[in-house]
């Protein structure tokens, strides 16, 4: 303990020797709040707190297992330490059946919770579709959430009430609790037991609770119950990294911490121990643009380090060549190894530019907390959708198909239609054909046969504008929009915009590979993407450069980070537009990207990106006018564009189509564009300048 406390700076050495009453340590990024919180724990111990008096507070089992460890590690003792779940679960071990339950009670996982719920809906003749049971779980668990049992739901919500209501009372007949329940019946048992509420407060004297700021209602309350006669409340937490509102955190219960336990103590850690003094004072200049925080400068004795590096790129293809070329660069040089860069993007759709650009560079990368582009679930679909309009062999990608939406072809018909193949030696379409022209060839019922007829004519009404060589973006949309793949993805409300945009960004691949491509074709097209989709993201390998958004980097460090997107609607997120306590949730998410970088940190923006199903001109974010220039060094970006402009009617070269005459010039999403007429070949093709690469003769 000697050793630790040593280590210790004086504002955290303060806090560790913290006896009693309330404390609120305001702990900015890097500043050393574990070790804090540690030290803390220990000293109680030495001074002669019995462990059993102890208690440990936070979000993830890892985070608890870790300090656990570190704490038996340093004094060969056992503290109770937990998240707020598990500890609710233990309480109601022992005392749930002062209302009603047993002690053998099961806690529902989520599929368990959506049967419940489902069979709820139908028992009291509601709609039961998937989307229709999100909306109503989702509106539960708001309720539990802010501590309301059905019986208190207001009467404006009657139907909320009764579905809540019946819901409940299947979950107490299966003796089950879902993860809402274990907060909800934890904090209404200790209100309405004043004999469990003395145990437990006589219990656990000393409360430690980490990411404070990270609290929903219902955790908050619980502390005050378990603190109630004692008051020794130790909460850790940074307001300026209060990013989870979305999960039903709310940034009140540390900012008004002082209200709910007065007399309270506020200890601020501002020593960074991660960034050079340029990217922190940076930070601390963007954050001082909100106004629910408290006040605190972070500093750090590091050196000054060099400033922050912004580029904004004509469009998102030149943005992730910049980032590849950059990483290139540093890692060549022997500065940096791929595991000390990460990319941080704003939502996941953004991650398949960058990947695009890292597979052609054959650079490793990671994507942490999610999967790779090309293996998404509904991209798989639509790569499925299009093999199907290239091939009449592709019985994997029709049984991937048939039942999008859903036409009565179950696993039993499937494999019935397998053998028909391999008996009869025909490929898939084939025998879709003859399947329709005699049901009996497959024992196909009334639904199957009519959803195979809705299914092969929209298969062969597609290849037939690829026949035409319509533009094959324009394809695909098509396709999404016959076999109504948008209202299959709204099934899952919770995850619909994300996917969402993640079929619109493929069509934006589509679009530039097309731009891009001498002779644009549904086969290579399929091919690029197989090739690209068969990556398998170097999990098992250290040595890779990590992707993730934003929110998957609180509590990480890396030596080089790259902030890319930093546009208006972008990120900020255009559900934040018109509403000030969303933007100051996405500066304090821009705040936790900038204090994730050790050394090096670039940012970088585009003038232009296919975004939302278009493309778009885009906007720099706010949030890089509002880092004091003095931080800032702008790159400049070169483009491969021909030295002198051209202009209607210049005769120029082209290295495949041979020589022209520029007909028309233009602006688009993608820079200048040219409408050059061909000698040769008598056709004109529009050219994007800065990929064409066209020479005045």
């Amino acid at each position: 303990m000697t050793a630790l406390m040593h280590e210790l700076n004086p504002h955290q050495q303060k806090a560790a020797h913290h006896k009693e009453g309330p404390m609120l340590v305001l702990a900015g990024a890097g500043s050393g709040k574990t070790k804090t919180i540690v030290a803390r724990l220990l000293y109680l111990l030495e001074i002669g707190v019995p462990t059993t008096e102890l208690l440990a507070v936070t979000f993830t089992n890892k985070a608890a297992g870790e300090m656990r460890h570190r704490i038996f590690s340093l004094s060969q003792r056992h503290i109770y330490t937990c998240t707020f779940h598990s500890l609710c679960a233990q309480i109601l071990r022992s005392s749930i059946h002062h209302i009603g339950y047993t002690s053998h009670f099961l806690i529902a996982d989520e599929e368990d919770r959506e049967k419940i719920l489902k069979q709820t809906l139908q028992t009291l003749d509601h709609k039961s579709d998937k989307e229709t049971v999100k909306r109503w779980q989702q509106q539960i668990a708001h309720a539990k959430n802010q501590l309301l049992l059905p019986q208190a739901v207001s009467q404006e919500s009657s139907q909320l009430k009764t579905i809540y209501q019946q819901y409940q009372s299947l979950l107490r007949q299966y003796n089950t609790v879902d993860f809402d329940d274990l907060l909800l019946l934890t904090v209404h048992l200790l209100q309405n037991h004043e004999d469990i509420r003395d145990h437990y407060q006589h219990r656990w004297r000393f409360i430690s609770i980490d990411e404070y700021q990270d609290t929903n209602y219902a955790q908050h309350v619980l502390m005050k119950l378990l603190s109630g006669k004692h008051h020794n409340v130790f909460a850790v937490g940074d307001p300026d990294q209060s990013i989870y509102s979305w999960r039903g955190a709310d940034i009140r219960n540390i900012l008004q911490f002082q209200e709910d336990f007065p007399h309270a103590q506020i200890i601020k850690l501002e020593q960074n121990y991660r960034s050079t003094k340029t990217i922190l004072e940076a930070a601390n200049a963007l954050i001082q643009h909100n106004e629910g925080r408290y006040q605190k400068d972070l500093w750090s004795q590091h050196e000054k380090g060099e400033n922050i590096q912004v580029y904004i790129a004509d469009n998102e293809r030149l943005e992730a060549q910049f980032v590849t070329d950059t990483i290139q660069c540093l890692c060549q040089k022997n500065t940096y190894e791929y595991r000390d860069i990460c990319l941080f993007y704003r939502t996941n759709f953004q991650s398949r530019t960058f990947e695009d650009a890292l597979l052609k560079c054959h650079i490793p990368y990671t994507i942490i907390g999610g999967i790779s582009f090309y293996q998404r679930k509904e991209i798989k679909d639509l790569i499925a959708f299009l093999r199907m309009l290239v091939s009449d062999c592709d019985f994997l990608s029709f049984t991937r198909t048939i039942h999008l939406p859903k036409r009565g072809f179950g696993s039993t018909t499937l494999h019935r239609i397998e053998a028909l193949l391999r008996d009869n030696q025909t490929n898939i379409i084939s025998l879709c054909t003859q399947m329709l022209s005699d049901p009996s060839i497959g024992s196909l019922s009334r639904k199957q046969q009519t959803g195979l007829i809705e299914y092969y004519d929209h298969i062969f009404a597609l290849r037939t504008m690829v026949q035409q060589s319509i533009p094959l973006h324009q394809v695909l949309s098509s396709l999404i929009e016959r076999f109504h793949y948008l209202d299959i993805l709204k099934e899952d409300p919770d995850t619909y915009e994300e996917k969402k945009n993640n079929v619109d960004e493929l069509i934006a691949k589509m679009l530039q590979w097309e731009e891009e491509s001498i002779s644009p074709s549904l086969p290579l097209f399929l091919e690029e993407l197989t090739l690209r989709s068969t990556h398998t993201p170097q999990e098992e390998q250290e040595n890779t450069v990590r992707l993730m958004t934003l929110h998957n980097g609180k509590g990480l460090e890396f030596p080089v980070v790259f902030l890319v997107g930093m546009e208006e609607d972008l990120f900020p997120h255009v559900n934040a537009k018109d509403n000030a306590a969303l933007i100051e949730e996405e500066r304090r998410l821009c705040y936790v990207g900038l204090t994730r970088a050790r050394q090096r940190l670039f940012l970088s923006a585009a003038r232009s990106r296919f975004l939302w199903g278009y493309p778009r001109s885009m906007r720099p974010s706010r949030f890089l006018k509002e880092i004091p220039p003095q931080y800032l060094s702008k790159i400049s970006p070169h483009i491969d564009e021909p030295e002198h402009p051209l202009m209607q009617g210049d005769h120029v070269l082209h290295k495949d189509f041979g020589s022209g005459i520029i007909q028309k010039e233009y602006q688009t999403s993608l820079g200048t564009t040219y409408d050059v007429l061909f000698f040769d070949t008598h056709t004109t093709r529009s050219l994007v300048g800065k990929y064409a690469k066209l020479k005045k003769i």
